[in-house]
């Protein structure tokens, strides 16, 4: 029996692609996005993460506590097929520069269960074929605070910004624990702290924030937006797994062909990111770094298998012996299809 009765591309795809200098229509992603996350795969620029929320040209940084700016000439549409951008170089530059692209497709505007919620969310677009939502809201600083999601069931990662100040991203992650935190926009290890999401995980209806500003911050902190993730089998994968120091590494199942990983130490290191196009073939899937502007990275660290990913390097940042790592990853391709298809590896 199939483990989705969809493609994961219809719902996340990974896309390269080279800068013109101009405006450019990007196609081929396959749906129209809700969530475009953007980097320069050879120069030091920003992470460009945009909304279909807060609205193409809305521009925050993952790796930046930079408040949201608006960029006429970054993205500045979400079409049918992709997104199109404009001549900014975080974006679409000129002379060689080349390009990743993460896109989920969002969904639903209206109806999202507010039951126990104690935050109206100002808008919002939610997903739960794809366990995928984007939320805006205001904070009101109150310990406790639930805000809705959408998912219908519990998300097991979060990841939420302030867009008008400069207060630092937050992540939270299931396998960590919703009484630990991270920034995604530094390499600091996960924290114990009430304040972020007081101490509770998410529930089916709500993620329950503190009184802190990262989070739940009135005034001059508001509106957030959030970002919430919740496991679906065959298409998308959120859990931990111990390092062992060995280029041999641990395997780690996810039940599909990776298209997109990211990894989180426990203690201080570096997210990172690998995904199934750059440079598209095992050992050789090139880095990204979530909370670092710099170019894309070479080390052998991984290998795509039909269910799952093997480390393949020992830096400590993903591979240490008997360390802790939390990571996130969607499918390329189920290993269980239901069009007959069988899985490989790369």
């Amino acid at each position: 029996m199939a483990y989705i009765s969809f493609q994961p591309s219809d719902f996340f795809n990974t896309l390269l692609y080279d800068g013109n200098n101009s405006t450019q229509a990007l196609t081929g992603v396959g749906f129209q996005p809700g969530f475009c996350w953007i980097k320069s795969r050879n120069n030091t620029d920003n992470h460009a993460l945009y909304d279909a929320v807060r609205g193409a040209t809305k521009t925050i940084y993952s790796n930046d506590q930079s408040a949201e700016v608006t960029n006429a000439n970054g993205l500045t549409s979400f079409d049918a097929d992709g997104f199109t951008c404009g001549d900014a170089n975080i974006v679409n530059g000129g002379t060689g520069r080349i390009y990743f692209s993460l896109s989920w497709k969002s969904g639903t505007t209206t109806g999202i269960d507010t039951t126990g919620s104690t935050i109206t969310p100002s808008a919002y677009s939610f997903n739960q074929t794809n366990g995928f939502s984007i939320v805006q809201y205001t904070g009101n600083d109150t310990a406790g605070a639930k805000v809705p999601h959408g998912l219908g069931v519990a998300p097991k990662m979060v990841l939420i910004k302030s867009t008008s100040s400069t207060n630092y991203w937050v992540a939270g992650h299931a396998s960590a624990g919703f009484n630990y935190y991270a920034y995604l926009n530094t390499n600091g290890a996960w924290t114990t702290e009430t304040t972020r999401f007081n101490d509770t995980a998410p529930d089916s209806v709500n993620v329950t924030l503190g009184s802190g500003g990262n989070t739940n911050g009135s005034g001059g902190d508001s509106p957030f937006i959030m970002y919430s993730f919740a496991p679906i089998k065959g298409f998308s994968a959120i859990s931990q797994y111990r390092g062992n120091g060995n280029t041999d590494g641990p395997f780690v199942e996810t039940g599909f062909r990776p298209a997109f990983v990211m990894i989180k130490y426990h203690s201080a290191g570096n997210w990172y990111m690998f995904n199934n196009k750059a440079l598209g073939y095992n050992p050789d899937n090139e880095m990204q770094y979530a909370d670092l502007g710099n170019a894309e990275g070479t080390t052998d660290a991984i290998d795509f298998l039909s269910n799952g990913f093997k480390l393949r390097h020992t830096d400590t940042g993903y591979n240490a012996n008997n360390e802790t790592y939390y990571y996130i990853a969607f499918a390329d391709f189920p290993f269980v299809s239901s069009n007959s298809k069988a899985c490989v590896a790369r």
